[in-house]
């Protein structure tokens, strides 16, 4: 019993690493001058790769992004009009202040790297501070 615990564990932490990995990836392009010049100060975005590795390990989360303009872009697992809801929910009781940007699947077939993501507007996404009534 104990080691069907410690596989359980193994495989948890295991998939939140790989999650957390594009976050790192998308740190790294970024703070790297990969991305160009930044719309934000680069404290800014270690703040982000905080919330981003938060934001892993949510249910719905495939994957998840660090945006140069400072969003979270999030691949879902599933992308029906319920389990977006939840995410962002969760993700605005979360990180008040922030912003996530779904992914959509056709995006992903025209962006496939890690670079072309990064660059992505989170412009067309609503704020977590408009949905919450903090502006």
């Amino acid at each position: 019993m104990k080691q069907l615990a410690a596989i359980v564990t193994l495989l948890v932490l295991t998939a939140s690493t790989a999650h957390a990995d594009n976050c790192n990836k998308s740190r790294e392009y970024l703070l790297g001058g990969l991305a160009g010049d930044l719309t934000m100060p680069p404290q800014a975005y270690e703040g982000l790769f905080k919330v981003c590795t938060a934001t892993a390990t949510m249910p719905n989360v495939k994957d998840v992004y660090i945006l140069k303009d400072g969003g979270i872009a999030v691949i879902p697992k599933q992308d029906t009009v319920a389990a977006t809801a939840a995410t962002l929910s969760r993700f605005c009781d979360a990180n008040p202040r922030a912003t996530l940007r779904f992914i959509s699947a056709k995006e992903l077939v025209l962006t496939k790297s890690t670079s072309g993501i990064v660059q992505m507007s989170s412009g067309s996404a609503t704020s977590c501070k408009k949905i919450k009534g903090l502006t």
